[in-house]
């Protein structure tokens, strides 16, 4: 994932009504007219909405007759939430001095780091 696509993602979530329409869809896939009820904006709102987060690849959508269709990208979250972890970086408070440290572990076997019980090959 590039900068570019975190830094899009990250404009794209930044919207409370975008927050609400992932959140709606975290529940299955949703018609617009769904949504249309549950958000109550108006129609071209709403499409703006969509355009934002599917440009950035977190929704994907398809007409169906008269209305759009629209489901999570489950693998552009996922992507996002590894990235994510990977600059982040958990304190552990060391218990024999009380200084922080990071918590990311290299694996003597393989050379991977978990941080957070995610995991990172390298």
């Amino acid at each position: 994932m590039t900068k570019q696509e975190v830094a899009n993602i990250c404009k794209a979530m930044s919207d409370t009504n975008r927050l609400r329409i992932i959140e709606m869809l975290t529940r299955g896939e949703k018609c617009g007219c769904s949504l249309l009820k549950e958000l109550q904006v108006t129609q071209p709102t709403l499409s703006h909405h969509m355009k934002v987060l599917g440009d950035c690849g977190l929704v994907s959508s398809y007409k169906d007759g008269k209305w759009q269709h629209y489901s999570i990208n489950c693998e552009k979250f996922k992507e996002y939430k590894e990235y994510i972890a990977s600059i982040t970086c958990c304190v552990e408070i060391s218990k024999d001095n009380g200084s922080e440290g990071c918590c990311v572990e290299i694996s003597k076997d393989n050379g991977s780091e978990e941080c957070c019980g995610t995991k990172f090959a390298n």
